[in-house]
């Protein structure tokens, strides 16, 4: 990423407004669609024990966040701008709250998922050639602490080649990364579609019709659930109504993980044409479409997969599970080639839309004041670079595993402990970008308004209980992640405080 790649910015270039809602709709269910739907159900299904119960963890899934997607159209449609979800806390709340979200999403929530999404393109490549792996090292672990190392490997090479590549193509121009993101996002929909009819109409079998729908709702060989904290106790599916609440709630991580960056969009408002028409029905269609997909290719699993093969399958791989029962040896590279199309085209929607936060955060002051402008192909640039740079380094950390019985270490990816830290952050911002409707209204009655939020006041206050209560268990029961995720948010206090002092706003681009 050298500055002939940024080029010089330009101070008074425009953002083009070459976002239809065909493309709106594609980077909505681009940014959504990852490798997360091929793995998570496997957790899911542990966590619930039993077919109907991970069907319904995916509803709630599909419903938090279709309701959330409605609401959010009608604050896209009444402050249309480049930045999205930031101006909208701003606008509702104060410069301090779109600040924290800007912070965490550049930290965590945004780079975080660019890099998990990344090294799962390059895990699914390690299917085909060995020389792809997680194991085989340029440069060997670097002992940080006895819980974590930094090391560079095969497999973490192409996911950091994958980022540097994704975010050079994006730094040339709007129209490139809006075509990959248009043919990527059509490919891995017909693949998930593939799926989900192959699944349902060629792949089922008598035995997972039998074990999985006789005992529809009886939870069975559910795991149980622990807390860090000395004062809660384990919980169980098993052990009655509220240990199924639990159950699900702690599922949503995974499947919320899936099903999250639909809101990338907003981040783009200010390229996209008729912004307030468009992006509420991109929310709507790409959502819905997304969700559909999902709870269909569930049903696809179901079919195919006794509930204990997808509770236990290979590196919790549960599609690559369903091929291999439907072709046998060629079904791994099939769904690998799936995987890869599906993350590649959601680490550009990702890439494409994170930049824009922080040049809304440049402009009033709160960030760099080098992403504060675009370059000659009118997108910024140095935005993109400063993502790819840290989005890339998050790729190094290893978390370091000792067997206590045999004293073999392994190595995982930190990346892994960042998905809890995304969801229980994002959900915090989700639902204050909620509540933010409700503010809004209030303070500003007067304020064009195209779309209203569908079902307000009913849809979004329901939305806002939910999600707390998933962040109320997250809290209790996922302590060692979620309250990490709690600091990451409030570190942004000081450093906007800071940047308040030090920085100055930019003239309007």
């Amino acid at each position: 990423m050298t500055s002939a790649t940024t080029e010089a910015p330009v101070a008074d270039q425009k953002f083009v407004r070459g976002l239809g809602l065909l493309d709106s709709t594609m980077l909505v269910a681009g940014s959504m669609i990852g490798s997360g739907i091929f793995i998570v159900s496997a957790d899911i299904a542990r966590l619930v024990g039993s077919a109907g119960w991970l069907l319904v963890v995916w509803v709630v899934t599909g419903v938090l966040t279709i309701v959330a997607a409605l609401s959010y159209g009608e604050l896209a449609a009444m402050m249309p701008r480049a930045g999205g979800q930031y101006v909208y806390l701003r606008e509702a709340y104060s410069p301090l709250w779109g600040f924290l979200y800007g912070w965490t999403l550049f930290l965590v929530i945004q780079t975080g998922t660019i890099a998990a999404v990344a090294v799962a393109f390059a895990r699914f490549l390690g299917v085909f050639t060995d020389g792809v792996s997680p194991t085989r090292w340029i440069v060997p672990p670097i002992m940080l602490s006895q819980r974590y190392a930094v090391s560079l490997s095969t497999q973490q090479l192409v996911a950091i080649v994958i980022i540097i590549f994704l975010t050079i193509v994006n730094t040339r121009g709007l129209q490139l990364g809006k075509l990959i993101q248009n043919v990527f996002t059509s490919a891995k929909t017909l693949s998930l579609f593939a799926l989900v009819v192959l699944g349902i109409f060629v792949g089922r079998n008598a035995d997972a019709l039998h074990v999985n729908f006789a005992n529809f709702w009886t939870p069975s060989a559910a795991s149980p659930i622990t807390s860090d904290l000395p004062f809660v106790g384990a919980v169980s599916a098993t052990a009655g109504a509220l240990g199924m609440l639990i159950a699900i709630c702690v599922g949503q991580v995974g499947s919320l993980f899936s099903a999250d960056a639909w809101n990338n969009i907003t981040f783009t408002a200010g390229e996209v044409r008729e912004p307030r028409r468009n992006i509420p029905l991109s929310l709507l269609f790409g959502t819905g479409l997304v969700i559909t997909l999902y709870l269909l290719a569930n049903v696809a699993y179901l079919c195919v997969l006794p509930l204990d093969k997808i509770q236990h399958a290979p590196d919790d791989r549960v599609g690559t599970a369903a091929m291999q029962v439907m072709f046998g040896g060629a079904g791994a590279g099939i769904m690998a080639v799936a995987i890869m199309i599906s993350t590649f085209g959601c680490c550009n929607g990702l890439i494409l839309a994170g930049a824009r936060v922080y040049y809304a955060m440049a402009q009033d002051g709160l960030f760099f004041r080098a992403t504060a402008r675009l370059n000659s192909k009118h997108v910024p640039a140095v935005a993109l670079v400063l993502q790819g740079i840290w989005t890339a380094l998050l790729v190094l950390p290893r978390t370091r595993n000792v067997d206590p019985a045999s004293g073999a270490v392994t190595y995982g990816n930190l990346y892994s402990n960042l998905l809890d830290y995304i969801i229980f952050a994002a959900l915090i911002f989700y639902v204050l970008t909620i509540a933010g409707v409700f503010v809004l209204r209030r303070m500003r009655p007067e304020a064009e308004r195209p779309y209203l939020a569908l079902g307000y006041p009913i849809l979004p206050a329901l939305y806002m209980v939910g999600a707390t209560a998933i962040m109320v268990v997250l809290l209790a029961y996922r302590a060692q992640t979620t309250w990490p995720g709690l600091v990451i948010v409030l570190t942004g206090v000081p450093i906007y405080f800071l940047w308040k002092f030090f920085g100055k706003k930019s003239p309007p681009a």
